[in-house]
């Protein structure tokens, strides 16, 4: 039996660079990961980069012609483009490790036989190895609704649609979640007719309603249609397209499509693993239980990235590397507890952006708030770039001034929430924000007058 100081399950960005990390303090690496074709995880070959090239391909395609024909050729010109992106990007992570002297990449499926031994199913052959620590990265995979007709080829998730070489010219996406709306975007961008389809009353549940009813105004008049209180009862296949069926504020609907989106989250990727067989526990949302430094029940085992069943975020799986790479390699100091505060963007345009809690949230948790607001069209880089859509909203505590909270739905807000999160994490005054000095024209100064307004306080 073959033994390594370390063992890596899954090729993500947390275990790529943990990888790198460990081999670079001289130990020997075995990472095991089941596809060749996910080589750096999600973000690199199905999520992040492959999408926002997508992304900013659906936005010049709208700017020019409408014609049919055109904008089938642009879409397809776009997947061939995000195809070449992402596989140089898989290239790279791949050699990164790959051709290390002290690691070992090999292409298989991984279960614990106990917290020490792996079992490594790699095409027809089968072997164990040992190593001193285990390092799970096996991240996580997109969660289909249990609906009859579900398994039909024309339904997708989103790892599965954007390897569709034809555009869809009718796209219903199940799901008005961050991922949902953002490929609603991008498809009408490629001229595809959109319908999205929420369960719930609205979308983007759980955020600030004032944004969510802005976001949705501004998907709605770029043509997508929205349909709230949604329960989709069956697809059928019928010729060349599927019919949905759905209850729609009761009343049944029946709508058409070439394609289907299924967006309604991910889960922990966490089948096959075996984890009893080395005593890792499973929290109640299905992640694998971790401690503040991502230790598991286990001894020497770790858990980083979405099998945690956290917050699914490339820079958060990054930031497990940092954090076990500083129990395992370093003083131990950096901890889930002292990360700071979390941006997120969804890249529908122009992109929403949020951080901290919206002023309801802070209201819940005890505090006196001061909200301020400024529409899009008050900022003038926003008339310059011509998309005065949206709107930049603050929370901020009454009593220390200190920003608790932001949403940002305007151009560069995917830029300028990571200012903001400086200024949360160092506890920087929202005055400051209202004084400071930014080059003009951009999208920054407009701080200057959301925190001149007139707040509301609550």
């Amino acid at each position: 039996m073959e033994h390594f100081d370390a063992a890596i399950i899954g090729f993500g960005t947390a275990g790529r660079a943990l990888g790198a990390a460990l081999s670079d303090a001289g130990h020997t690496v075995a990472v095991v990961e089941q596809s060749d074709t996910m080589y750096g995880g999600a973000c690199v070959n199905v999520a992040c980069i492959p999408t926002k090239a997508l992304v900013h391909a659906a936005r010049v395609s709208a700017e020019t012609s409408e014609l049919v024909s055109h904008q089938e050729e642009r879409y397809a010109a776009a997947i061939d483009d995000m195809n070449r992106i992402r596989t140089a990007a898989r290239e790279r992570n791949y050699h990164s490790l790959a051709d290390r002297e002290n690691v070992r990449v090999v292409n298989g499926t991984a279960s614990f036989v106990d917290q020490n031994r792996l079992r490594v199913a790699a095409q027809e052959d089968a072997f164990e190895l040992e190593a001193d620590r285990m390092f799970i990265d096996s991240g996580s995979l997109p969660r289909k609704p249990d609906i009859p007709g579900i398994n039909s080829p024309r339904v997708y998730t989103s790892d599965e649609l954007i390897d569709v070489r034809v555009l869809p010219r009718q796209l219903i996406v199940i799901g008005g979640g961050y991922v949902g709306l953002e490929f609603a975007s991008m498809y009408t961008d490629f001229g595809a007719q959109v319908t999205v389809l929420q369960r719930g009353e609205a979308i983007l549940e759980g955020e600030d309603a004032e944004t969510a009813q802005a976001v949705q105004r501004s998907l709605e008049a770029r043509g997508i249609k929205i349909l709230c209180n949604a329960d989709v009862q069956r697809i059928d296949d019928e010729h060349d397209q599927v019919l949905v069926i759905a209850k729609v504020q009761g009343e049944e609907k029946r709508l058409p499509a070439h394609a289907v989106l299924a967006a309604i989250g991910r889960v922990p990727n966490t089948d096959g693993l075996d984890l009893k067989a080395a005593g890792i526990r499973l929290d109640k949302h299905g992640g694998v239980a971790v401690d503040e430094h991502l230790r598991t029940s286990a001894a020497n085992v770790w858990a980083m990235g979405d099998v945690t069943g956290g917050a699914q975020f490339t820079y958060l799986a990054y930031d497990d590397f940092r954090i076990v790479a500083s129990d395992v390699l370093g003083d131990g100091e950096r901890t889930t507890e002292n990360r700071g505060s979390i941006p997120h963007c969804t890249f529908v345009h122009p992109p929403f952006a949020r951080i901290g809690v919206t002023a309801e949230e802070a209201r819940a948790a005890g505090f006196t708030t001061r909200v301020f607001t400024l529409p899009a069209t008050s900022i003038s880089q926003a008339s310059i770039l011509q998309d005065e859509t949206g709107l930049m909203k603050a929370v901020v505590d009454a009593n220390s001034d200190l920003v608790l909270g932001m949403d940002l739905f305007c151009e560069d807000a995917q830029e300028l929430v990571n200012l903001v999160k400086i200024v949360m994490d160092a506890r920087i005054p929202a005055s400051v924000l209202r004084t400071a000095i930014f080059s003009h024209p951009s999208m920054t100064e407009a701080f200057n007058n959301l925190f001149s307004g007139s707040p509301v306080q609550n």
